[in-house]
């Protein structure tokens, strides 16, 4: 995904590395929200609509607050080849969040 952000928009201008970080929080995370949602619902066998309404947006929130000022510092200053193990750096913490927010109980 970072590879063909990469291509389409290939720079560390503001305006740019914006841009990628926009996309990637306004698309990409409600998308991985639902999908996370929906597999966590589907192997614990709990209502899968009712966790989304109660849950996405915390977690799309918990998304922006970790992942804007992340991939602002990933786009403008992180080598292509080091940004795995930066994102994944990142992601463990991101995780833990998520595994709490996905782990309660939809009301």
């Amino acid at each position: 995904f970072y590879q063909f952000l990469d291509k389409l928009l290939a720079c560390t201008a503001p305006l740019i590395v914006a841009s990628k970080v926009a996309f990637d929080q306004l698309v990409w995370a409600p998308i991985f929200m639902v999908m996370f949602f929906t597999y966590m619902g589907l192997f614990d066998g709990t209502p899968i609509i009712p966790k989304i309404k109660q849950d996405l947006q915390v977690a799309v929130t918990g998304s922006w607050m970790t992942w804007v000022p992340a991939h602002t510092i990933n786009f403008s200053f992180i080598p292509p080849s080091q940004r795995l193990l930066y994102i994944n750096s990142i992601q463990i913490f991101f995780n833990m969040f998520m595994s709490v927010v996905g782990i309660k109980k939809a009301a």
